[in-house]
């Protein structure tokens, strides 16, 4: 990462990347920006070619493209096989976000039992219970809550008021983000049906998280009954996702925001689930499974591909009209089967 300020030359980014640089390989990159907004210092990028009219007048100091674009455009170009993925490497190097200050912030509470590398930083009002351990490099923002016997892999981030319950396991290099709960009961209830109420299955497992994950903001992930929930590694979950107890979720999965997944549900690995999606309790997809936004999921799925059964959006009109249609489905069916058997 570039210090603030300092610039990091063509050059110097088309090695390390290991990019085709065609212009000035002294010219320095300060920063990243859009293709609208960019001046001489800023690294911009260009994937879709939707946006191709934009490089005309960017004044960006270089851009990422990939070869068959990269002739639009005649400045400084860094040429990538996959522009974008390209760019979010780039990007990371400009990255300059503040750290947490290392060491223990006097205003937090840390049990005698809990280990804590000297390399660690802890944040103002950080709560870090009996027996947990806090490994190398690890950041835990202000607010946040480590539980009994909870343990952060090296280089870990939490970011201001995370709550890990007890028994959660954070792999290396794991990101959590904001009012993230990691580790709250599941939803495990059996009805009384002689007492007339429900009574509480205690949840008695934790939540297990590989290396190189993020949890998005406010998502939840519930401790399991027995065994662990497991999220695998590299598994990229977006904002405000629920996953339910004993739910599992393969490596290098992503999901994006407002997703559901109920218990016990397995899911496989590079799978991308889109927004809105809900899984029903105890199925399994299989990997490299794909379901669009808004679709729900309520059988196994065991062929790689993608899935659907979310309603498109239409003039409220012709929906009204679709809706009666779709009430008169089954009587339709029986007068075509009566028609052909006639």
């Amino acid at each position: 990462m570039a210090a603030s300020g300092h610039g990091i030359s063509l050059g110097r980014l088309a090695h390390q990347f290991k990019l085709q640089l065609r212009g000035d390989p002294q010219h320095q990159i300060r920063g990243v920006a859009t293709l609208t907004s960019a001046g001489r210092d800023d690294l911009a990028f260009m994937a879709n070619p939707l946006y191709r009219s934009q490089l005309k007048d960017t004044k960006a100091g270089v851009v990422v493209l990939s070869a068959d674009n990269a002739e639009h455009f005649g400045g400084n170009v860094l040429i990538a096989d996959d522009a974008y993925l390209a760019w979010a490497k780039l990007a990371a190097q400009f990255d300059r976000r503040p750290t947490i200050s290392g060491g223990v912030h006097p205003s937090a509470v840390v049990d005698a039992s809990a280990q804590i590398d000297d390399t660690a930083a802890i944040g103002a009002g950080v709560v870090v219970g009996e027996r947990a351990v806090i490994g190398a490099n690890v950041q835990i923002g202000a607010g946040s809550f480590i539980g009994a016997d909870c343990h952060l892999g090296a280089n870990s981030r939490l970011e201001p008021r995370v709550v890990l319950q007890s028994n959660v396991k954070l792999g290396q290099r794991v990101i959590v983000h904001p009012g993230a709960v990691i580790g709250a009961d599941g939803f495990g209830l059996a009805f009384d049906g002689a007492a007339g109420q429900w009574i509480k299955v205690p949840q008695l497992g934790g939540v297990s998280i590989g290396d190189d994950s993020e949890v998005g903001a406010n998502t939840t992930i519930d401790r399991g009954a027995l065994e662990d929930t497991i999220i695998g590694c590299d598994v990229r979950l977006d904002n405000q996702i629920q996953i339910a107890h004993n739910v599992v979720v393969g490596d290098h999965t992503a999901m994006a925001g407002c997703s559901a997944v109920a218990g016990s549900a397995r899911i496989g690995k590079y799978c991308m689930i889109a927004g809105g999606v809900g899984i029903l309790g105890h199925l399994e997809l299989c990997d490299r499974v794909t379901v669009t936004a808004m679709s729900l999921v309520t059988r196994s799925i065991n062929k790689p591909g993608t899935y659907s059964s979310g309603t498109p959006l239409q003039d409220n009109a012709q929906w009204r009209r679709n809706a009666v249609r779709i009430r008169q489905l089954d009587d339709l069916a029986r007068r075509v089967r009566r028609l052909e058997h006639e």
